[in-house]
């Protein structure tokens, strides 16, 4: 039997570990092996019983779009100032996409190339 005590498990949840327990009983699993699967995925799926505060834990959606937005000012404000062309900017690039930028400028050598040697290669070509 697993541990713990189920009384803090919703209904639904209840209802779910039954149902899965079953199933594995039909399959051959021993009563105790298929009660503890059980449990053990209806805790994987739903992060265990029920939370203090319910429903409140989940943010609103409008807070959620506030922080899309200020997530995306501070994106904004980090780019600023960078070229395309600047050391930042080729940083956060991979190395395929710096590999196909240099193969577009005709750089020899760029298919087998550190990302570092492709940054220098690409600079040295602008």
């Amino acid at each position: 039997m697993p541990r713990g005590s189920k009384t803090k498990y919703t209904a639904e949840q209840k209802r779910k570990a039954e149902h899965i327990e079953d199933s594995y009983e039909k399959k051959g699993v021993s009563k105790d092996e298929a009660e503890a699967r059980a449990w053990a995925t209806v805790n994987k799926q739903s992060g265990g019983g029920e939370k203090a505060g319910g429903s409140g834990r989940r943010k609103p959606a409008s807070a959620k779009s506030e922080d899309r937005k200020e997530s995306a000012r501070r994106a904004v404000v980090s780019r600023e100032g960078q070229s395309r062309n600047s050391k930042a900017s080729r940083e956060g690039q991979t190395v395929e996409s710096l590999r196909k930028e240099a193969r577009d400028r005709k750089i020899p050598g760029c298919s087998s190339m550190r990302k570092d040697e492709l940054i220098a290669a690409l600079r040295k070509a602008s």
